[in-house]
């Protein structure tokens, strides 16, 4: 893990349709002391990459694979998103029901628009709100584009999208391994926030004990070391008729 950065922000890009609301909230409630600086990405796969390299670069992206990771980035996959295809409302594949699933050969003979380089997702969709043709996408896409005359269906045999989160190899430090635990589902106590604010309460504890103030061996300060400080009364053996400290029982008198 390398060095703790200094940063101002701790910046997250992030693909049309990814939501970052929980993870946000879970952020701020953890790292107070770093604001989460979120960058929107736009483009194709290949920009995507580009994010993280650069001087205004941001720390993490959360993607969708396949991307060209090579040996220059690591990634942990977080979840996976269907396929639709999405139509115009009055097209003859509307009649199937909102629960009824379609497949690859239902769309046979269709101008399929998100096939088009010249078309990103909302594009595409803008052209089938006008009745001509359909564009397969993430479920998340035809949700973030949707528009009034146009409706989807999920697609039986398209395998789905994984959304992954990506760094720069070499790059994992204290920040973005608290990312990762959000983002993972990692509760406070087991996340490396947990250790930073131990390490917090660790530095005043250890000016507050000093020379001779603790210390010992047994793990006990002077006020919890008793009859072995300086000033302080030894008890002698066999002094006190009472229970020995320690055993519970009476010493036996021993006849003359």
């Amino acid at each position: 893990m390398t060095t703790e950065p200094s940063r101002a922000s701790f910046r997250i890009g992030f693909v049309p349709g990814v939501t970052l609301s929980k993870w946000s909230r879970l952020w701020e409630e953890r790292r107070a002391d770093l604001p989460l600086d979120v960058v929107e990405v736009t483009g194709d796969r290949a920009v995507v990459l580009d994010v993280l390299r650069g001087d205004d670069r941001v720390d993490m992206v959360l993607a969708r694979l396949p991307l060209a990771l090579g040996d220059d980035f690591s990634s942990i996959a977080l979840y996976e998103e269907r396929a639709v295809v999405c139509f115009g409302k009055e097209h003859p594949l509307a009649a199937a029901g909102k629960d009824d699933e379609l497949s690859l050969a239902d769309l046979s003979g269709e101008v399929r628009h998100d096939l088009d380089p010249a078309l990103d997702e909302a594009q595409a969709i803008e052209v089938v709100a006008t009745g001509s043709g359909v564009a397969v996408m993430p479920q998340s896409l035809a949700r973030l584009h949707g528009r009034s005359g146009v409706t989807h269906r999920f697609l039986s045999d398209v395998p789905p999208t994984t959304i992954a989160l990506v760094w720069p190899i070499g790059e994992l430090d204290d920040d973005i391994d608290d990312f990762i635990g959000v983002v993972r589902g990692r509760t406070r106590n087991s996340s490396r926030s947990r250790r930073r604010d131990d390490d917090a309460q660790e530095a005043p504890a250890a000016k507050a004990k000093g020379p001779g103030k603790g210390g010992g061996t047994g793990g006990k300060g002077a006020a919890g070391a008793r009859g072995s400080g300086p000033g302080q009364k030894k008890t002698p053996p066999g002094g006190r008729g009472g229970p020995q400290r320690g055993t519970g029982r009476s010493r036996p008198r021993r006849g003359r």
